[in-house]
């Protein structure tokens, strides 16, 4: 039995969220010679990837999966962890007050 760890990366059609989960994939052969698969997450077995996968972020059911390795060569699809800093200048308004 061979193992071998697969990290599939997805994108929700929904809200745009993207995210990676990690599967671990056994490969055996029965008694009879025909090969098989059993994909595994937290040591449980689960279906393989699949387009139809749920957005964490806003639960759609309207995935779409990327090839392996596609966010390692597109880190501008990954959001940052932390939430970027408010601008610290104060707004102002183009459009001149009243005088009266």
């Amino acid at each position: 039995m061979e193992e071998e760890r697969r990290i599939v990366p997805f994108e929700c059609r929904g809200c745009w969220h993207v995210w990676e989960e990690e599967y671990l994939v056994r490969h055996a052969d029965d008694e009879h010679g025909n090969a098989g698969e059993v994909w595994l997450r937290n040591g449980l077995p689960v279906p393989p990837p699949s387009p139809g996968a749920i957005c964490p972020r806003c639960g759609c059911q309207d995935a779409t999966t990327f090839p392996e390795g596609f966010l390692s060569r597109h880190p501008e699809l990954i959001p940052p962890e932390k939430p970027a800093a408010p601008d610290p200048t104060p707004l102002l308004s183009p459009v001149p007050r009243r005088f009266y």
